[in-house]
């Protein structure tokens, strides 16, 4: 009996080309982001290599959820670097949300690297029982 199996290749870091010219030096990157849903959120994953939490920005304007992001790497004094294939720069992606996501209850949180951020949805509305007053 054979198993067919799928080979699972990393996706290599690309970096953002944009028709406008940036006021920064170095590279920007677009984060690898998984996506997952359930009845109640959208949960968004985003890998984010040494970028600490004092150096990340979540900005929510006009239903566009921006993320964006810069690493701390510190080169130690004593030693020379001989070989570079991971390349440093800024991390910048954008998601337009819809009605369906509670704009007012995203929390995000920054572990090891990886943004979780959850997208709660706008739940559907409850049965209530209307009161009728007189007059």
């Amino acid at each position: 009996m054979t198993l067919d199996t799928q080979e699972i290749q990393a996706r290599e870091k690309q970096a953002i080309k944009t028709p406008s010219e940036p006021t920064t030096t170095g590279p920007v990157f677009s984060p690898s982001v998984d996506i997952f849903e359930d009845d109640q959120v959208l949960t968004l994953v985003a890998d984010m290599p040494g970028v600490p939490k004092e150096n990340l920005t979540i900005d929510l304007r006009d239903d566009v959820l921006t993320v964006t992001g810069s690493p701390s790497v510190s080169m130690p004094n004593e030693e020379t670097l001989i070989l570079q294939e991971f390349e440093i720069g800024k991390y910048f992606r954008q998601f337009t949300l819809s009605e369906v996501i509670n704009q007012e209850k995203i929390e995000a949180k920054l572990s090891n690297g990886v943004l979780r951020l959850i997208l709660p949805k706008v739940g559907p509305a409850q049965p209530k029982k209307i009161q009728v007053k007189e007059g």
